[in-house]
């Protein structure tokens, strides 16, 4: 499938390539990884062939990766705006720092404002929570991702990493209160666990190229046959 072939991801209006470009290898600074002269020519052949969904985290390399893909779109004037950027929140970069890292809302303002920093943009296209955070209520995260959308600094936000109840919950809980739903999944589910999530909380199909890939298993038909399941039972909730 050629990278210009653009889906939307999950449940939103967002086109992307179907195959993103993961840089968590940008940047040797660890003794390992591409250099920048590399990573900038990977940049380079993936935009020239249709590609426009660049995945990072604030954690790899250490920020570096950050910083090389901040710096290539801002040699090169309006292209920063024709990509699809994510990048993911949690690692905590600031040794001795308890809130340096975390999905708390105080934690997850300063990160967002770092990774803008090194990523030299004004807004994230996809904000990941990077992993499940059991110390700080779902909700709190929640409302915190979704004023920074409100602020502008934030266009989509997703999870990557955690249980499947937990994201579930999230996304019901973003559905009752008006905020920003969660529109991106980075997780290792079973077929059965991604089935209901997409069924029974109209997640949306984020994560079922990725199961089927690996499974063989078509959760379309999955969710078809789980939603005759549902539909009373949705229709007795609404009414």
């Amino acid at each position: 499938m050629p990278l210009n072939s653009y889906v939307t991801l999950g449940h939103s209006g967002l086109r992307v390539s179907p195959f993103c470009l993961g840089a968590m290898t940008f940047g040797d600074d660890m003794g390992w990884g591409s250099s920048v002269p590399d990573s900038e020519a990977i940049l380079t052949r993936y935009l020239a062939d249709g590609g426009n969904f660049i995945d990072t985290a604030n954690i790899y390399t250490k920020g570096h990766s950050e910083r090389i893909i901040g710096d290539f779109f801002a040699e090169r004037k309006g292209e920063r705006d024709r990509v699809v950027i994510a990048t993911k929140f949690f690692c905590n970069l600031f040794a001795g720092d308890p809130n340096g890292g975390g999905a708390s809302r105080k934690s997850i303002v300063a990160q967002c404002n770092e990774s803008l920093r090194r990523l030299r943009t004004d807004y994230i296209d996809l904000y990941y929570l990077h992993n499940w955070d059991r110390f700080t209520p779902v909700e709190e995260t929640m409302s915190a991702l979704n004023d920074l959308v409100t602020a502008g600094k934030l266009r989509y936000i997703g999870f990557s990493d955690a249980p499947a109840w937990k994201v579930a919950q999230a996304q019901i809980i973003a559905g009752f209160r008006g905020w920003a739903p969660l529109i991106g999944l980075q997780v290792h589910l079973t077929p059965e666990e991604t089935a209901r999530l997409n069924g029974e909380y109209y997640f949306g199909d984020a994560a079922w190229e990725y199961i089927k890939t690996y499974t063989g298993v078509d959760l379309k038909t999955v969710l078809e046959n789980i939603a005759k399941e549902n539909v009373n039972k949705w229709q007795t909730s609404v009414l």
